[in-house]
């Protein structure tokens, strides 16, 4: 989980985005822990308007978690740390039943009673309206007013194969300061064999279109253009090429193939001498390296040259500096907290984005720039395979 805070005419503000797919498979101990470190931090930073921003809601096997999706919201509605937040909008994406709009992302918004002066867009109607209550919608979300959903493109998915990649957008206005809010879930490496091959991999060039594809729509001429937040799960990894390069510099390759196709099955680096000791083992979906601290140590930073794939946003899209490890494979054992999954060589997948003038907002005068946080929420504890991300804009 991955969350950040801000300050617009100021109202404390927590934006949030969380992969929350492994939440549903183990409701005793990740989502009980997950609602903790959330709740905690919400208390924690005392925001007026919290935006939570979830990817794969209801689970990977979808169809059999989605009805758990309800007690989810329910308690997280109800929690102690939300007791003065007195309107709430929350837009839920289930319906599997239908494979070209299914998105499973997941939009929370908990509104403060003393905020006084807010309103949600209607795009339908082309007007601000005031916030009143609390909602949850999960029906008809495509046709629905109060947002934006759109799954891509079937041509932009790997293959044409449909998976619950898309985006939501709404709008909202804090006194005269309007923004927009947008949730994402881009596609992910299928292959570590394949995203090995070159530089940079294929996998990336997808993300690339889909992510432009987001910037066209959100920017486009049929509403008013923004101040933007993007926040979700981008699912950028590091450039795995340049990576595997710098980290088994001086390593031999053997590769394995497979005796039935003759296709590469394993790629094995080990050290010129030293027993020829394995540095790194790839396969498919299979990334085991001799020495995770790498990942951890001063928080990856060292890494931070491979993650290259918003240099082509460079000029639309800014980031606050990253402080945190890599967010994304952890281990989904609930005593492994800092603990990385041996599937993908780890990556800040989830990451909060915003346009040049959304950044405007947060400027604050120098002795201020404290207050502006961007961080892994959960990091010492089990959150699921992804840590989330947080951005506390406030003053």
């Amino acid at each position: 989980m991955m969350a950040g805070k801000l300050t617009a005419q100021g109202a404390g503000i927590l934006l949030v985005t969380a992969n929350v797919g492994s939440l549903f498979e183990d409701l005793e101990n990740l989502q009980k822990t997950w609602l903790r470190e959330f709740c905690q931090t919400v208390q924690a930073h005392r925001p007026l308007f919290v935006a939570l921003h979830c990817q794969e809601v209801g689970g990977k096997n979808y169809e059999a978690s989605m009805t758990h999706v309800d007690s989810f919201i329910k308690e997280l509605l109800s929690s102690d740390a939300l007791k003065d937040f007195s309107r709430a909008r929350v837009y839920l994406d289930k319906n599997y039943k239908s494979q070209e709009q299914f998105t499973a992302l997941g939009c929370c918004y908990f509104i403060h009673e003393s905020l006084k002066n807010i309103q949600q867009f209607d795009f339908k109607a082309k007007k601000f309206r005031k916030v009143v209550g609390k909602e949850v919608c999960s029906d008809a979300l495509p046709s629905a007013a109060m947002l934006e959903k759109e799954k891509f493109p079937q041509d932009y998915f790997p293959e044409s194969k449909w998976s619950r990649k898309g985006f939501i957008r709404t709008r909202w206005a804090l006194a005269d300061c309007a923004f927009d809010l947008v949730n994402i879930h881009l596609f992910h490496d299928a292959s570590n064999l394949v995203a090995w091959e070159k530089s940079p991999s294929v996998y990336s060039g997808t993300r690339q279109k889909a992510l432009g594809f987001v910037m066209d729509r959100i920017t486009d001429q049929r509403f008013e253009r923004l101040p933007y937040f993007i926040f979700g799960d981008f699912n950028f990894r590091l450039d795995s090429k340049q990576v595997i390069e710098s980290l088994c510099s001086t390593a031999s390759m053997q590769t394995v193939r497979s005796a039935d196709t003759n296709e590469v099955d394993k790629l094995i680096f080990r050290e010129s001498d030293n027993d020829r000791k394995v540095l790194l083992q790839l396969e498919k979906k299979f990334f085991s390296y001799i020495n995770q601290d790498v990942f951890r140590e001063n928080n990856g930073t060292l890494l931070l040259e491979f993650d290259r794939e918003l240099s082509v946003f460079k000029e639309r899209l800014h980031e606050l500096d990253i402080s945190f490890p890599p967010s994304y494979p952890y281990s989904e054992d609930s005593s492994q907290g800092k603990q990385y999954m041996n599937t993908r060589c780890p990556s800040w997948c989830d990451r909060i984005l915003m346009s040049a003038s959304a950044r405007d907002l947060l400027v604050k005068p120098e002795n201020e720039e404290k207050l502006i946080t961007y961080d892994n929420i959960g990091p010492n504890v089990c959150m699921g395979d992804h840590k989330v991300q947080l951005t506390n804009l406030s003053n």
